[in-house]
């Protein structure tokens, strides 16, 4: 059974920082492009970062790159979101997903990580 479980979440002030964990289950991680998406109250999903199967490489909106880092431990069969300088607009549920490419809609979903940045 494929599966995938986030971790991580919380609530940290201003500026601080977070490491979300995507540990993957059923199925093995660097087969897949794997991706963080966000949802907050009343607003769109929003893609936050993907690290692709095939070379690694890694996409980040304008929003969170210089300050979001995604990464892969395949030993560990876990995807990680290093997330620093949070501002209170990156209040959200943060998902990990699992697709073909970064460039299509992902096919597997976590349930999803409450982070809340406040003061």
């Amino acid at each position: 059974q494929v599966q995938l479980v986030e971790s991580g979440g919380g609530s940290v002030q201003p500026g601080g920082s977070l490491r979300l964990s995507c540990a993957a289950s059923g199925f093995t991680l660097d087969n897949y492009a794997i991706g963080w998406v966000r949802q907050a109250p009343g607003k769109e999903r929003e893609g936050v970062s993907c690290i692709s199967s095939r070379d690694g490489s890694t996409y980040y909106p304008t929003s969170v790159k210089g300050r979001f880092t995604i990464s892969r431990d395949n030993r560990k069969n876990t995807v990680y979101l290093q997330m620093n300088s949070l501002k209170p607009e990156d209040t959200a549920v943060y998902y990990c997903a699992a697709g073909r490419s970064c460039a299509l809609p992902f096919g597997s979903w976590g349930q999803g990580t409450q982070v809340t940045v406040s003061s």
